[in-house]
């Protein structure tokens, strides 16, 4: 199916291009060329390739965990009306069996594709952690890391995990991140207490970067710059970030843009209640409570995040002068870069997959297409 999309500005890798049109057929771009003379109508105030969330739980009340045959349709729904085109469903730290379901879960769904944003594969965060920085896991289901185990996850999951979460001080943890890399799966590090010099040493090893920002990881001291410093320092560091303003302070989330605007990745880390009203929800088998939408454990810390992206991309813009431009290639050509997807995804230009959206000068979404399919917001 041809079709054509005109806007008063087009978002490309290089900049805005005022009053251009995409040339979609077959869910793919084909051109972006200025509006010819004379034509007056705009289908959008602004065009933009659509978000990518790499690391959600959950939403719409239901979790990636869930059995239920129709979570990850739910889901995919659900981040595609707050602009996102393609996600992860990510796990959490869980019995092995209940790990090894839900990766068969989202291979499937990855493979037969339907409505919604695109299943790209999936994420494993957790039991590979340690105790110090656990968050809402629960540290009596982490695990020591086992090259065996690991290929097993990846042959259960049918060569769709995608990213592997880890703490870079456990036993092992090098030997596991260079082995990940040569299967082709990526590495964050999280949820550990590990020093600046052993979170460089998995930088090293390959590993991507640091699983949110801030959260659940050592942090910066000017004698021991810990992971968090390791990541801000470190050019080769992806840096998921949940702009969310509870996870991190506007300050903070300012420093990170200023030592690593290029590398930031911004994510939801999503749980159940995303999208629902106040209450109790569960999160690791842990009951939890969302007040003014912010989830906590009954002790008082947080649990996931109840962010929606493009609420994330007005954020960065609103809380730390990022530009908007920038703020959306935070959340769509920079994930497409960390897990090599950027070859069709994260950004418009002719030969990548036609998944875009039309934000109006507020950047609040208007309508989203995937894979050139217009979807119901």
């Amino acid at each position: 199916m041809s079709m054509l999309i005109r806007a008063r500005r087009v978002l490309t890798e290089a900049g805005w291009l005022d009053d251009h049109q995409l040339r979609i057929d077959d869910g793919q771009i084909i051109a972006i060329e200025p509006i010819p003379a004379g034509v007056s109508a705009r289908d959008a105030e602004l065009l933009c390739p659509s978000y990518i969330d790499l690391h959600v739980h959950g939403g719409a009340g239901v979790d990636v965990m869930d059995e239920a045959p129709t979570t990850l349709d739910t889901l995919a729904l659900h981040k595609a009306r707050e602009g996102v085109g393609a996600w992860l469903p990510t796990t959490v730290t869980a019995t092995m069996p209940a790990i090894e379901a839900a990766l068969q879960r989202i291979a499937r769904r990855h493979y037969a594709g339907g409505y919604g944003a695109e299943v790209l594969g999936s994420y494993l965060e957790g039991p590979y952690f340690t105790p110090e920085n656990k968050g809402a896991h629960p540290p009596e289901l982490f695990r020591e890391l086992d090259l065996a185990e690991l290929d097993r996850l990846i042959v259960c999951s049918q060569e769709t995990l995608r990213v592997v979460a880890l703490a870079p001080e456990k036993p092992d943890a090098l030997n596991a991140i260079r082995h990940l890399k040569q299967r082709g799966v990526h590495v964050m590090l999280g949820h550990g207490a590990a020093t600046y010099a052993q979170t460089i040493a998995a930088f090293d090893a390959g590993a991507d970067g640091l699983v949110h920002c801030f959260n659940g990881m050592s942090g910066l001291h000017h004698r021991e710059p810990g992971m968090l410093g390791a990541g801000l320092t470190d050019s080769r560091a992806g840096l998921e970030l949940i702009a969310d303003g509870h996870h991190v302070h506007p300050a903070a989330m300012r420093l990170c843009c200023t030592c690593a605007h290029d590398r930031i990745i911004l994510i939801t880390d999503a749980m159940r209640a995303a999208g629902m009203p106040d209450g109790q929800y569960d999160i690791c088998g842990y009951d939890v409570e969302m007040r003014d939408g912010v989830v906590r454990t009954a002790f008082g810390g947080l649990a996931g995040s109840t962010l929606s992206l493009d609420a994330a991309v007005r954020n960065m813009v609103e809380l730390t002068g990022t530009s908007p431009a920038e703020a959306i290639h935070m959340a769509s050509l920079h994930p497409a870069r960390l897990i090599a997807v950027d070859d069709r995804l994260g950004s418009l230009r002719p030969g990548k997959q036609a998944s875009v959206i039309a934000l109006n000068d507020g950047l609040h979404l208007q309508k989203i297409w995937i894979q050139g399919l217009a979807h119901d917001l």
